[in-house]
Parts: C-alpha cells; structure tokens; sequence
C-alpha cells in the first residue's frame, strides 16, 4: 500500500509516527511524512521519506513563551488557521495515488478533508486519547477539576472546542482548495488508533470498536553510541537522574538552575536543554549537559526521570522501568502526570511557577523509594512485553484492505 502519514506538532508529536512510518515500511509498504520541518531529524535518522509543513512551531512557541497554557493555546489555534489552506495544498500533493491517510495533530482535519476529496480511507491517529470515555475527562483539563460524572461530557466538549477554532478556515481550504461542501459538525465516524500503552491508560470499555490503544509507538533500539563525555560520566559513578524538558519553551532557566542545584544536592544528573534556551547556563560537574539522546538508549542507565510530562517522555520513562517526577507545563502534561502518579511511579505533580528547592527535595526522596522503584520496574515489564507496532500496523491493513 501507498500511505501518507500526516502530523502537525512538536517532536513528541512526530517521532512515535516515524517509528509507525518505518515500521509499515519495514512491512513493504511505500510510506511519506508530513509533518513540521523542526521535528523531521527522526525521520532522517531512520531514512523515512519526508518532506516539511509549512510553519515553524518552535518560533511560534518562542514568540509566546511567558503567556501561560492558555497563550500557548491561542498561538497554535492561530498557527493552524494561518496555515490551514498550505498544508491542505500540501498534503493533497503529497496524497495522490495513496491508499490512505493517517492523520494527526493539528493537521488532523486537514487529512480528513483531503482524503474525503481523494475518495480515499482516512485514520487518525495519536498519542492524546481524544475518544470520549466515562473513564476519564479530558487531557486538556487540569487533572482532579472535573467531577467523575462530567469525564464523558468534558472529553466531548474539548473535542468541540478544537472544532469551533479550525471550523472556519478548514472549510474554506474545503471549498476554495478541494471543491467540497463545507462541513458542519465535527468529525467522529473515522477510525482512532492511539499509539497509547494499555500499561499506562487501560483501553476504556465504552470506546466504539474503531478505536484502539495499540501500545507505544518507539523505533526499536538502537545502536546508538554515546559520545566519550557521556560515556564517561555514565561509569564514573551511580545511575544519575535524568533532567529534561523536552519541546517547552518559556522557561526561567536561572530559577531552574538554582532550584536544581540545590535540590540534587551534589547527586549525580544529567540535563538536557531541548527547546528551553538553557543550553548556556553554568552547571556545577556533577551535571553533564548532554545533546539529544535516545531516550530507549538513555533511560535505562538513569536512576529516575524529570520530565515535563509528555506522552512521548511518559511512555519511554515507564518502559524503561525507571520513576518519574512530572512538572507540567501545557496541554495534557498533567493528564500524564496524574496516571503516573496513579500507577504508583510518580509524586504528585510539581507546579512549574511555583517549584522550589524543598518540594523538589520530595520529590527525589519519593522517587529514591526501594518500592517505588519496584514498582517501576514492574510496569516497565509489562511495556516490553506489549508490541505496540505490530498491532497498529495489523489494525491499518485491516481497515484498508491489504
């Protein structure tokens, strides 16, 4: 088959569909990404055709950096209307003479327009459960706030939200760019496969039959070599923590400086700056500022993960069986959080404006715990044992006809 993968959003967004790309791949399939040009590098590590949105979500989140989660919120709704129309023409390139579209992010509308024009099936996919569920409220709602009864209905409502903001543009691009009627209500008949472990979320019970938690969607590990630095610290002493905040900008990097100093108390860390800007600030030798790393490589050799509370991040630190202390920034971070904390494997989640040396302190003593850490290694087995590629790309040929 001939399959398009379409994604809009950071790396945590476009990394677990590389890894689904290069496994269909790997299955004979002739496969292409779409996705922001800033997130791509996975895409060329493995050798997966590719080509690059427009935008730049990275810029976006420096200009608006400060604004809090509702301003991030705002930034990307207007990023996505500014570039509806160009990636509907994009992706309706990119599509021609595909069997399918998988379709994600901020984007997700657009392949669902343009595999309607095409005649041609649609799936979405992601690593947000998006499917409404009594189980639990929406990710996008901070956790605790919504009483058990309200989950459904808040999941339903988000979703409508998201709609409302894209509504406009996206059936303009439909009517100006594909020659279809504008659409009126939100999309929900289409197929959802959520690169998802059921370790982490257990599959809902009242999830229609079209959509599936298959499990983490992770290239198999590699044979990555660590430069000698990092090769160096890693046997020069105990598992370090791991301290790393991914695609999040904004950051007081001189007050996290400080508060990690003082709170690691000369323990062993090794820190990685991601997008914060932090890549300049003076750190004391017993923390090695590193460069990107695979985090399957990584994680393992790490006594405990500081995490931002991404699903990509959660996955991969609960895999790889180690804790982890959440400190959630936007979006559904803090959903993660919460289902860490639930599972046993994380504290409470630390708030980002008011972090301080003491509730850090806490938190590493929570996570040094011998039960804790048995715990995680627990789950971290029953990850490995489920394939979480393998049953998407099973339920991706059933749903299209190999």
């Amino acid at each position: 088959m001939k399959l398009l993968i379409l994604t809009y959003g950071t790396e945590g967004d476009t990394r677990p569909l590389v890894a689904l790309g290069q496994a269909l791949r790997g299955a004979g399939h002739n496969v292409h990404l779409l996705g922001d040009a800033r997130t791509l590098g996975s895409a060329d590590e493995v050798g997966l055709p590719h080509s690059a949105l427009s935008g730049d979500i990275r810029q976006l989140f420096t200009e608006w950096s400060g604004q809090g989660p509702k301003g991030t919120a705002k930034a990307l709704v207007q990023l996505t209307n500014a570039h509806t129309r160009a990636w509907v023409l994009e992706t309706l390139t990119s599509a021609e003479g595909c069997d399918a579209i998988l379709t994600s992010g901020l984007a997700g509308f657009v392949g669902l327009s343009v595999a309607e024009r095409l005649g041609i099936p649609a799936i979405g996919t992601g690593m947000i459960p998006l499917t409404p569920s009594r189980e639990f409220a929406s990710p996008f709602l901070p956790a605790g706030v919504v009483p058990y009864w309200l989950n459904h209905a808040s999941l339903k409502l988000t979703n409508h939200l998201f709609w409302l903001a894209f509504r406009k543009t996206l059936n303009e691009a439909r009517q100006t760019v594909l020659g279809l009627p504008p659409r009126r209500t939100l999309p929900t008949e289409h197929p959802m496969l959520y690169g998802i472990s059921p370790t982490i979320l257990p599959q809902p019970a009242d999830w229609p039959a079209h959509a599936r938690l298959c499990g983490q969607w992770q290239t198999p590990a590699s044979d990555f070599r660590p430069p000698p630095e990092l090769a160096s610290f890693l046997h020069a002493g105990p598992l370090p923590i791991y301290i790393g905040f991914g695609s999040m900008v904004g950051i007081d990097g001189q007050r996290i400086r400080k508060t990690l100093i003082t709170a690691l108390a000369g323990r062993r860390a090794l820190f990685y700056p991601g997008w914060s800007g932090m890549d300049d600030i003076v750190l004391p030798d017993n923390i090695l500022r590193i460069g990107t790393t695979p985090h399957d490589w990584l994680f393992p050799r790490t006594a405990a993960v500081i995490h931002h509370g991404g699903s990509g991040t959660t996955h991969s630190t609960t895999r790889a069986g180690k804790p982890s202390i959440v400190i959630p920034f936007a979006g559904d971070q803090s959903f993660w959080a919460e289902r860490l904390n639930r599972l046993g494997i994380a504290p409470p989640a630390l708030d980002a404006a008011k972090l301080n040396e003491r509730s850090l302190r806490k938190a590493i003593d929570f996570v040094d715990s011998l039960a804790v850490q048995r715990r995680a290694a627990e789950l971290g087995e029953r990850m490995e044992r489920e394939d979480g590629l393998d049953t998407a790309m099973r339920e991706i040929e059933k749903l299209i006809g190999r």
